[in-house]
């Protein structure tokens, strides 16, 4: 069994297309189409359903997949890790930052990092908390910045920061002068919130059916900004990262700081448990952790 038949096989399983994989493979569909014929016969099974429209994976075809992940990853690992004795510090990994942690914590920590190892390049994807989970499990990232906690059976984790979500109230609400708020007293407001696919939104809503209610979310965004000016528009409230409240303008919006209890919102970096990890990328955890 040839590498290649895996690493094909898999192209052809990703777009569900003969034609598709091999314009991403850069082979001819003919010589493709005898690799994958090839691979079944060795296996003595029919990996694809040909019979449809999009080529299907048999069940046959979904159990080499799980396989020929793993290989194609070993595979992966052990061209990092090569590379790595001749690189020493040089190379490269992708980095899956949240937007609105992006925003608040990441440009000049990242500036600063290239000035230190400019021979290391960092791939840089914004996408919800939830999503660089998936991308890292099906290895299209090496690390991640999230709100913790996630699931310790499936991630490493390195903890970089712990703060507070603060609340956000237009100027006439009844608490936009107090000093101190109750998350119970906001079970009858409406809520503007990240979009479900951020760990933000969880993370609020979590603590509301902790305190024996579930919020009427009104609004939920991918942008910070746009809460912010439903928030200025009286459309309700929200709560948002204290990096971020300090973008906004007083003279629209009240921050109140104090909220009992307090939501927490504690980032890390992770990556999947047992994958390989550059030295580049483990130069950036050590210098995140220096940092933050």
């Amino acid at each position: 069994m040839d590498i290649r038949q895996l690493q094909y096989f898999l192209e052809v399983a990703k777009h569900k297309s003969f034609s598709n994989a091999s314009k991403s493979i850069h082979i001819s569909q003919p010589t493709l189409s005898k690799m994958i014929k090839g691979l079944e016969e060795e296996l003595g099974v029919v990996l694809f359903n040909r019979s449809t429209r999009a080529v299907e994976l048999t069940e046959a075809g979904q159990v080499v997949q799980l396989h020929a992940q793993a290989v194609s990853q070993a595979m992966e690992n052990l061209q990092s890790a090569v590379a790595d004795l001749s690189e020493l510090r040089a190379g490269s990994f992708s980095l899956g930052l949240p937007p609105v942690i992006g925003a608040s914590f990441f440009p000049k920590v990242i500036m600063e990092f290239r000035r230190l190892y400019p021979q290391i390049t960092i791939k840089l994807t914004e996408e919800g908390g939830k999503q660089i989970e998936q991308r890292l499990l099906a290895g299209e990232l090496d690390l991640g910045v999230v709100v913790l906690p996630v699931d310790g059976q499936l991630f490493e984790t390195v903890p970089i920061v712990n703060r507070h979500l603060k609340l956000v109230v237009p100027l006439d609400h009844q608490l936009a002068h107090k000093r101190k708020a109750v998350l119970a007293d906001l079970k009858d407001e409406p809520f503007i919130l990240f979009r479900q696919e951020f760990s933000l939104h969880e993370r609020v809503k979590e603590a509301c059916i902790a305190q024996g209610f579930t919020p009427n979310i009104a609004f939920e965004s991918s942008q910070w900004d746009f809460i912010y000016e439903l928030v200025c528009a009286g459309q309700g409230v929200s709560f948002l990262p204290e990096t971020i409240c300090a973008r906004m303008d007083k003279r629209k919006v009240a921050v109140i700081h104090d909220v009992e209890p307090p939501i927490n919102w504690n980032l890390g970096v992770i990556w999947k448990k047992d994958s390989y990890l550059s030295h580049a990328a483990k130069e950036w955890i050590q210098y995140a952790k220096k940092v933050f």
